[in-house]
């Protein structure tokens, strides 16, 4: 039943800038290359808006934990939709080259290369105050990851989502998140390969889209509520 007017009730979906975390979903060099398999719609817009979030959360000094991926020669680890293709050559996201690192404007400044045998053991890598790289073997960051418990031991009860190919990554994660309780956030012009029905589907599982002005301005305390 829907709520009347003079009824009081909880909103458990209303963002909380408090426990406010930024995701990042793959913010890496081999996305970005203009020849690159990988490469998706979208990604002139999104890439400076990605940027500018990323440098919001860290002024604000909320948490950021880039979710990236890295595919074993083998592709052995490579969902099973590609591994055919790393199988017979592709090579995209191979640990330890510059392909799989973090992009120049999204990495924090001075911060170390990825260590990808790290990272593939399931290990989260401290680039910066507050700031994490870790390696996701699937579409969805929390799937076979310790994301959950990494947030929820700095107390984070929202997910700001931004990246690169929304529509496997980006996606997969907003609906893993919500399984887990989490309040959700999607920076719509910050992904890539977005299509305006799939955003619209959001809501109605409680995902808020706001656009990066709004999503500063929020974390800014400008304006109270965001718009589903």
């Amino acid at each position: 039943m829907e709520p009347g007017p003079e009824q009081d009730y909880q909103d458990y979906t209303a963002p909380q800038r408090s426990g406010a975390a930024l995701l990042t979903i793959n913010a890496q060099v081999d996305f970005l290359q203009p020849d690159s398999p990988l490469r998706t719609k979208g990604m002139q817009t999104a890439r400076p808006a990605v940027k500018r979030l990323v440098q919001g959360f860290r002024e604000y000094d909320l948490p950021i934990v880039h979710c990236v991926r890295l595919y074993r020669p083998d592709g052995s680890n490579v969902d099973i939709s590609r591994r055919h293709m790393v199988e017979e050559g592709l090579r995209v996201l191979m640990p330890g080259t510059k392909g799989a690192e973090l992009a120049p404007d999204v990495a924090p400044e001075g911060a170390p290369r990825l260590t990808p045998e790290a990272l593939l053991a399931g290990e989260f890598q401290e680039l910066a105050s507050r700031e994490w790289a870790m390696y996701r073997p699937r579409w969805g960051t929390f799937h076979g990851t310790g994301l959950e418990a990494h947030l929820k031991q700095l107390g984070v009860t929202t997910l700001v989502i931004c990246g690169f190919n929304f529509s496997t990554s980006g996606r997969a994660t907003l609906y893993e998140g919500g399984a887990r309780d989490f309040r959700l956030v999607l920076a719509s012009d910050a992904v890539s390969n977005a299509e305006e029905e799939g955003l619209k589907e959001l809501g109605r599982i409680g995902v808020y889209l706001m656009d990066v002005d709004h999503c500063l301005n929020w974390l800014a305390g400008v304006g109270e509520r965001a718009a589903t």
